[in-house]
């Protein structure tokens, strides 16, 4: 595997579910390809500081998500399902990336916005469909 995940030392959430996050974007992205191989569990857990079952636990939400099969002797593996991106849009996240960078803007700030922001969009597209505001 050439990209790493990388925990934030600052982020207050479970480890588990930042590994969970940070394979999720490996894979969504398309840096991790259908049929790769993720490191072992206990290989994850020593990259990152984190105690076995930590691992596990992000290695059972990716396999719960279908975004990863495991087997035994196999390993762990991206699905064949794994739903990746289109490139327009990792192409304008990574421009997004690269401006709120140059303007000093932190990245959970960016992140929370997007959320928002598509939160808000969604909500509209449901009233669009059925006529009813959406329950927020």
């Amino acid at each position: 595997m050439t990209a790493q995940p990388i925990l934030s030392p600052t982020d207050d959430s479970s480890p588990a579910l930042d590994i969970y996050r940070q394979f999720r974007g490996l894979i969504v992205s398309g840096q991790l390809g259908a049929g790769e191989r993720l490191p072992t569990v206990r290989q994850t857990a020593t990259d990152l500081g984190v105690a076995p079952g930590t691992a596990a636990k992000a290695y059972k939400l990716l396999e719960r998500d279908g975004l990863v099969t495991t087997r035994t002797a196999a390993g762990t593996r991206v699905a064949d399902s794994a739903a990746v991106l289109p490139r327009s849009v990792i192409r304008r996240i990574r421009d997004l990336v690269a401006e709120a960078e140059s303007t000093g803007a932190q990245s959970d700030d960016v992140i929370d916005v997007l959320r928002t922001v598509w939160q808000a969009a969604s909500g509209a597209a449901a009233e669009q469909e059925d006529g009813y505001p959406a329950a927020h």
